[in-house]
């Protein structure tokens, strides 16, 4: 058990980094450009000019018990660290159900929000008394939370965007690219409305919880959406939106976030970034769930929605530093993810829940072309609607079968986007 978990939090260490590494070994091309009107070049144009060195930014130094004090907006409840089964209890649901836990995975958070959908249009979709997210399973799950009425969201958030849509090829102090782009489209899909359609579901005893990766203590931090939520000002607004960019922030590819907090009176500020440096998704402290462990999980059926294939690829890469190192840290995160389902397999063995396990079939090979490529993104989620639609797209012996790597059930080629 202890080796798994060593390797999952190993493996997970390197998860986010994936993505853009691998991509920008096969578009090179600066995000910035994606955003520039295709005209037709007359003469070679300069770069943009580059942006002034910045200064490191200095915070006022915080000890570890100021941190383990620290309050956030003055909303009690509004978080807990992760792995500590006494601070985590006071987020629980007040009502029972399923639970639903949402992996990172970059550009396919396409095949999750298709899942979503297909499943409400077989109309056997539950309402999940706890839904978690990490990472670009952050950005899926207040809709997830909030059911089929939110779908055309979850459609529009993962159809209709690119790289352009989510950083710019620009050096910052603390990161490579820059994230500018992403906290404007978290901005315009995080609005008053959805915050009070929250703060209404939480009301009713339902918990959305997102969790992030606190870079000062290197512990994980779960958030509960719904109590900050609840709090209903544009102060809990700005908060809502950077824990959700916190989530998906790779640190040294994207800035961490910075989020104030007090402690008996003194004014602390906190660096949290990606949630999947500490695991891939997120259910209970691990105690709840590991042999030996004191405590029980507090539900009776778990779904994990895994936004990554679980076997994985056959590819030749080329001999060069990015080929290399993107395709070994490919191979690291779906170590991660085996890793941790297998982790929930000994949980609901020892304890009896049922485990319910959807992920990217390797049935759908649809060439990725870039960072967030469009056309590819549209192909998983269409992808993903048709699984939903399937009563096979979860199955409890779906877990151990993509463990062991075993094929898993056929499924349609998808078409090209027309």
């Amino acid at each position: 058990m202890q080796t798994l978990r060593l390797l999952s939090r190993f493996a997970v260490a390197l998860t986010a980094c994936a993505l853009l590494t691998s991509s920008l070994s096969v578009d090179p091309t600066p995000a910035y450009a994606q955003t520039q009107s295709k005209k037709k070049k007359v003469t070679k144009k300069k770069p943009p000019p580059v942006a002034p060195k910045e200064e490191p930014a200095v915070r006022a130094p915080f000890t570890v018990a100021e941190s383990d004090a620290a309050v956030v907006l003055g909303i009690p409840n509004a978080r807990a660290w992760g792995d500590s089964e006494t601070e985590f209890a006071p987020l629980l649901p007040q009502v029972s159900g399923p639970w639903l836990a949402i992996s990172g995975g970059g550009a396919d958070g396409a095949f999750g929000a298709g899942l979503l959908s297909g499943w409400s249009q077989a109309g056997t979709r539950p309402e999940f008394a706890v839904v978690t997210g990490v990472s670009i399973g952050s950005l899926i799950a207040p809709f997830a939370f909030l059911g089929p009425k939110y779908d055309e969201e979850l459609h529009k958030s993962f159809t209709t965007i690119s790289a352009a849509d989510v950083f710019e090829d620009r050096l910052t102090r603390d990161s490579l690219f820059d994230y500018w782009p992403l906290r404007r489209a978290i901005a315009e899909r995080v609005t008053p409305k959805l915050l009070a359609d929250i703060a209404a579901e939480h009301k009713r005893g339902r918990r959305l919880l997102v969790a992030t990766t606190s870079l000062d203590t290197g512990r994980r931090a779960v958030w509960n959406m719904g109590a900050i939520a609840e709090r209903g000002d544009e102060t809990a607004l700005k908060l809502f939106r950077d824990i959700l960019l916190a989530s998906c922030s790779i640190p040294g590819f994207f800035s961490p976030v910075a989020i104030d907090v007090e402690a008996n009176g003194k004014k602390l500020e906190e660096m949290h970034g990606d949630g999947t440096l500490t695991a891939p998704f997120f259910v209970v402290p691990e105690s709840m769930i590991a042999p030996g462990g004191k405590g029980r999980p507090p539900f009776t059926q778990l779904y994990v929605l895994v936004n990554s294939k679980l076997v994985p690829d056959f590819k030749l890469p080329d001999r060069s530093i990015p080929e290399v190192l993107g395709r070994s840290i490919d191979v690291a995160l779906t170590s991660a993810l085996r890793a941790e389902i297998m982790l929930m397999n000994v949980g609901a063995g020892r304890h009896g829940f049922g485990l319910h396990v959807a992920h990217v079939d390797t049935a759908f090979n649809f060439p990725s072309r870039g960072p967030f490529d469009g056309r590819y993104m549209r192909a998983l989620f269409d992808f993903g609607v048709e699984q939903g639609k399937k009563s096979s797209a979860f199955e409890e012996a779906q877990a151990s079968r993509a463990v062991r790597g075993a094929a898993n059930p056929t499924f349609s080629e998808p078409t090209a986007p027309q």
